[in-house]
């Protein structure tokens, strides 16, 4: 039992009780870093060493069939289809341009720029340009960020509302709001991760692993570049295709991020619970239960029956000078 004690001199041991569980964190943020390298280091290293044996192979042979052709004539040449090729032109056929800054692809960019999504197959050239896009993301991504906490809160709202009435209609809130957020998840998934690569496989010609690839990598914003809407110079592709995709990614992503914030949720490590006595000069002692918050200050929460574990009894200094917490739990 938790029993009161005199006033003592504050504790400072109350904030240290947070450094723990964060080097935990970061130990687990380092493994799962290293995890990642590894894996992709055994899937990916092979891969690229073949592929690059097999472009040298191909190079030489290239110099040995066509002797008037050396090899810095070559490497220039090949650095200029680079260059070309990210300037958006392509020398493949009579086609020389993908249209890369017309109206479209140029709402696409923006759309990608203050999304943060950064395909990296599309950049500014000119110095006008660059400097613009400085200023167009910094004032882009935090009107975006707010749009998209507007829509999500917006769908949370709706989700709300749906449990609410089958509630009523049930007489079971918990069920309803469990159907109503499975509901959410479920219908999020078709239309913004299943449904769409349907879409990319007719356009584009992808598979569906690779169009669900490319769906999932633009949504969470990593937008790597190997797979990139309008990119194939042999393909017609529709004025309202870009323009329905930039759409897709502003509600995709408000509906991604309200799923990677439950995620955050259930994987942030829960703060300490104390049973504890609040007390005053003012006022009697009175039972109640604090939570040491991932920030290090204490939440009053209701007092549960049972949650006052056997251990030492600490006094922590309450922001109030007339008011002290007694606290008794497992000290670490």
């Amino acid at each position: 039992m938790c029993r009161p004690r005199a006033p003592v001199a504050p504790d400072d041991r109350a904030p240290h009780c947070a450094v723990p569980g964060t080097v935990l964190l970061l130990l687990a943020y380092l493994a799962y870093l290293a995890l990642g390298t590894g894996v992709f280091w055994v899937l990916e290293s092979p891969a690229a060493r073949d592929s690059s044996a097999r472009f040298q192979r191909e190079k030489w042979a290239l110099l040995q069939n066509f002797t008037c052709l050396d090899g810095p004539a070559l490497d220039s040449l090949i650095r200029g289809i680079v260059q070309a090729y990210q300037s958006g032109d392509i020398v493949l056929g009579n086609t020389t341009s993908m249209g890369r800054w017309e109206l479209v692809g140029s709402f696409f960019f923006s759309v990608s720029t203050v999304t943060t999504i950064g395909y990296g197959n599309l950049s500014p050239h000119t110095m006008a340009a660059r400097l613009f896009c400085i200023f167009f993301a910094l004032v882009g991504i935090p009107l975006n960020l707010v749009v998209l906490n507007r829509l999500g809160h917006l769908m949370q709202q709706g989700v709300h509302h749906c449990a609410r009435s089958l509630g009523g209609a049930w007489q079971d809130p918990a069920k309803a709001r469990w159907l109503a957020g499975s509901g959410a998840l479920l219908s999020g998934l078709l239309l913004f991760l299943l449904l769409p690569p349907l879409l990319f496989c007719h356009m584009e010609g992808w598979s569906y692993v690779e169009s669900f690839y490319f769906a999932f990598i633009t949504l969470s914003t990593v937008g790597f570049g190997d797979y990139v809407i309008g990119m194939d110079p042999s393909r017609r592709y529709p004025l309202w295709y870009k323009n329905t995709v930039s759409l897709w990614i502003l509600f995709g992503m408000a509906w991604l991020a309200l799923i990677i914030k439950l995620i955050l949720s259930l994987l942030e490590t829960p703060g300490r619970s104390y049973s504890c006595y609040h007390h005053s000069s003012k006022e009697n002692f009175k039972p109640q239960s604090w939570r040491q918050s991932p920030d290090g200050e204490a939440e009053p929460r209701l007092p549960q029956s049972g949650c006052c574990p056997e251990g030492p009894v600490r006094i922590m200094q309450h922001p109030e000078p007339s008011t002290q917490v007694s606290c008794c739990g497992k000290g670490n």
